[in-house]
């Protein structure tokens, strides 16, 4: 039976136990760069024993940053300062993966502890995009309907960042299908209104995010797995559902998607049951109705906790956020609590109990 600490293969990359960071937006860059504050953040969750760590999401083009602030991969400048930071997470016996996203309606906003509101065009933002000219609420600038030359370059977009990822070490790619931005835009009828063959059926909304897997599975290594995050419901009437999240998980897989790592909500203005574990079924039923790997994150925070949802069969990898963020060594801890003796850094091994 798998447990918490028990190794997992991924095609051909092995994470040394189920424990992932799960992406968490910094807004600590300039021009996408990466820099210190990301080494310091990511290289410790790599020494605090996690076996895959996350980047935040990282903008495919300038456009599809969330804030000015995101960290990016549009440009091949980019690279060097994330190999640098990947080099020191694979010492550290951890693996390197990467977020690819795109805002969508959700770009051009400031960063949480200046507002987080929608930067207007006139004072400093840029014109965003959607499959529908709908604002995510009211009161914001509209964003600007995608025509097919310009889906054709967020595909593009997509594929190109994915070459750099590899040129910049990471391991795992996570294409960002979920929280209300682009990719969950055009899947959710709530916010895809088009006529087009990227709206209407079930078939039509989910074309984005097949045309954009395909084309980042063909450039990624066949060695690599590939993860999809997505938001399995919009608790919302009409929307997107664990019904078409199931289908849609069932498709991916045969594309050569890996792993679905399953949130919920953030498209729609709506009310979220939280609590802890709150989204661990949505990681169960996905799993138990197609077979596909899944990761279960959402108010994840005790070492039990996280066993339990390996042992039980509800998920093969828990995502931990905002845990990580209170102890980065959680894993080193959590393996003590559970009776499990695992290797620490030689520097660390003094304080081990």
């Amino acid at each position: 039976m798998s447990h918490l600490f028990s190794p997992i293969t991924i095609r051909n990359i092995e994470l040394r136990n189920r424990i992932a960071v799960s992406p968490m937006c910094e807004y600590s860059s300039t021009d996408g760069f990466a820099n210190e504050w990301h080494h310091v953040h990511l290289g410790s969750f790599a020494v605090g024993g996690a076996g895959l760590v996350i980047t935040e999401a990282t903008a495919v083009s300038p456009e599809g940053r969330i804030s000015p602030s995101d960290l990016g991969i549009w440009k091949d400048e980019h690279i060097d300062e994330l190999l640098r930071i990947n080099t020191f997470i694979h010492q550290q016996g951890a693996v390197a993966g990467v977020q690819l996203a795109h805002a969508g309606r959700k770009a051009s906003h400031a960063e949480p502890w200046n507002g987080g509101t929608q930067i207007p065009v006139a004072t400093g933002g840029w014109e965003t995009v959607a499959p529908s000219p709908i604002p995510f609420k009211e009161g914001t600038e509209k964003p600007v309907e995608l025509d097919q030359a310009g889906i054709s370059k967020i595909i593009e977009d997509f594929k190109q960042s994915t070459y750099r990822a590899i040129k910049a070490g990471f391991k795992v790619i996570e294409l960002h299908a979920a929280h209300g931005y682009l990719v969950h835009q055009f899947l959710s009828p709530l916010s895809n209104h088009r006529a087009d063959e990227y709206g209407g059926s079930f078939e039509n909304r989910i074309r984005l995010l097949l045309e954009i897997t395909d084309a980042v599975r063909a450039a990624w290594p066949a060695e690599n797995p590939l993860f999809v995050r997505i938001s399995a419901t919009d608790y919302t009437t009409g929307g997107w559902d664990v019904e078409q999240s199931t289908q849609l998980a069932a498709i991916l897989k045969e594309r050569g998607v890996d792993l679905i790592d399953c949130s919920s909500g953030g498209n729609v203005m709506a009310k979220i049951p939280v609590g802890p574990g709150y989204q661990v079924q949505f990681a169960e039923s996905i799993r138990k109705d197609t077979g596909i790997l899944t990761g279960a994150v959402g108010m994840i925070t005790e070492p039990k906790q996280a066993d339990d949802i390996i042992q039980n069969g509800q998920a093969d990898v828990v995502l931990l956020a905002r845990e990580m963020l209170r102890d980065p060594h959680f894993p080193l801890r959590a393996a003590h609590a559970l009776g499990f003796d695992i290797k620490w850094p030689q520097q660390y091994e003094r304080a081990k109990w």
